[in-house]
């Protein structure tokens, strides 16, 4: 059995970056926040379930509207939970499946929301990505296309960093100080030794 490494970090902070080094190297990795949303759009009883809770404004000409159902759980806990709910087994599910296809000495699934879906059962280590708050807030706000209100909103509904950082078994540090590249490496060496250990 491969090792399975956990990536995550609040919105901002760079994992995306962090996980395309990790393919870069040859690592498989399983993006679950994109997967959610490719389920959202894909799988009909999660589509139906969708429309019954948040209406049929949730879909516009069969594609997710993003915007509009961003717009209606960041401002609401009880929806945000309702979706995550509706979502997160089916994410989960779709990650197990990928991982038992994978045949590398390692595999990297990386998600947001890890500690807060329950989702990090099953994970030998987990890397947390680290930045501070003002990069996190103007990277989200480039990126998303989004204000800074709804950016800390967004963080607002997240574990906050430190704590996230805290329950994490490595921190990468994405100061735009610190490199990433060596960093990276570093753990990139160590997962190898390890699964070579484990395998003889």
């Amino acid at each position: 059995m491969a090792l399975r490494i956990g990536l995550t970090g609040g919105i901002g902070s760079g994992k995306s970056t962090v996980a395309h080094i990790f393919k870069v190297l040859g690592i498989p990795v399983f993006d679950a926040d994109s997967a959610a949303k490719q389920l959202m759009e894909t799988d009909p009883g999660l589509r139906t379930a969708l429309i019954e809770k948040f209406g049929p404004d949730t879909f516009t000409n069969g594609k997710l509207n993003r915007k509009y159902l961003a717009a209606l759980v960041f401002k609401d806990a009880l929806k945000l939970n309702m979706l995550n709910a509706l979502v997160h087994p089916f994410a989960i599910a779709a990650a197990e499946k990928w991982s038992a296809k994978q045949v590398s000495v390692y595999t990297i699934k990386e998600a947001a929301l890890f500690f807060e879906s329950g989702s990090a059962i099953g994970i030998d280590y987990m890397i947390g990505v680290s930045s501070p708050e003002h990069l996190r807030i103007k990277r989200a706000m480039s990126r998303d296309g989004i204000t800074r209100e709804e950016v800390i909103a967004r963080m607002k509904r997240q574990i906050p960093a430190e704590i996230k950082m805290r329950l994490c078994d490595f921190v990468i540090v994405n100061d735009e100080q610190q490199l990433l590249i060596p960093q990276v490496l570093e753990l990139h060496e160590r997962f190898i030794r390890e699964a070579i250990l484990i395998k003889n």
